[in-house]
């Protein structure tokens, strides 16, 4: 039987990428999308051309209730879930003082509540199994911080923390928790950055490029399968040295 992952942000970038990536090894992927239907639907007829189980689901995540509600209805089907990638987010650039309460509430609910709505469905499956692998991606401004992004800055960082966290309430039921902490990748979130800041990051980073959604995808790849079977509570940068 195959394993079956369960990708949330999956008809772009990133999320794209990861449901590239494990497809293509051999899983069962159901990616979720919330607006980009064309994106997600043209992303699981290329896939199954070649040959591989993929299906998508409308969902927004930033709803608790609808979150847990795709999940259960996905369980129906497929019975179990063996990985979880929780990668959807969105950003916000702009002085704290501007940022409205429904703006920071937003963004909170996506990047974080999502993750734990998602997460607190999978998880009694995984347990009473005892085997599962969360992958949570979280972002290198999640250590380091960025300014004018310090509420996505602040909701990676409690990204990490409840990876390290969750790593050790259930890594004695079988299950793994890992984060991957992205640098600078070439993505439609930093597509607002000119061609200055750009180069000035690729400066600054010690392999001398900006990283591509499947340098992530790799990785991924790799925290959800055995190769990372001893391996739990960790976060990995993927951000060719920027951040070390």
């Amino acid at each position: 039987m195959r394993n079956v992952a369960l990708i949330s942000g999956g008809s772009r970038g990133i999320g794209a990428a990861c449901v590239q990536a494990m497809a293509r090894a051999g899983y069962a992927v159901i990616f979720l999308y919330h607006r980009h239907r064309a994106e997600a639907e043209a992303l699981t007829a290329e896939l199954r051309g070649e040959g591989c189980d993929v299906a998508c689901r409308a969902c927004d995540i930033g709803n608790f209730a609808q979150a847990q509600a795709t999940v259960a209805d996905l369980l129906t089907v497929y019975r179990h879930i063996d990985v979880l990638v929780n990668n959807a987010g969105i950003a916000h650039i702009g002085l704290v003082t501007d940022m409205t309460e429904a703006q920071w509430d937003r963004l909170f609910a996506v990047n974080l509540k999502g993750a734990f709505a998602l997460t607190q469905a999978v998880l009694p499956g995984m347990i009473s199994r005892q085997r599962g692998a969360i992958v949570n991606i979280a972002s290198m401004w999640g250590e380091v911080g960025a300014s004018c992004e310090a509420a996505y800055s602040a909701s990676k960082a409690a990204l990490i923390g409840f990876t390290k966290a969750l790593s050790k309430e259930v890594g004695p039921s079988g299950v793994r928790v890992n984060c991957v902490s992205p640098g600078v990748i070439a993505t439609d979130m930093n597509a607002e950055l000119d061609a200055d800041a750009l180069g000035a990051l690729r400066e600054e980073t010690p392999l001398q490029r900006i990283g591509t959604a499947e340098d992530v995808a790799k990785t991924v790849l790799f925290l959800s399968g055995e190769g990372a079977a001893f391996i739990t509570g960790q976060v990995v940068g993927v951000s060719g040295g920027l951040v070390v």
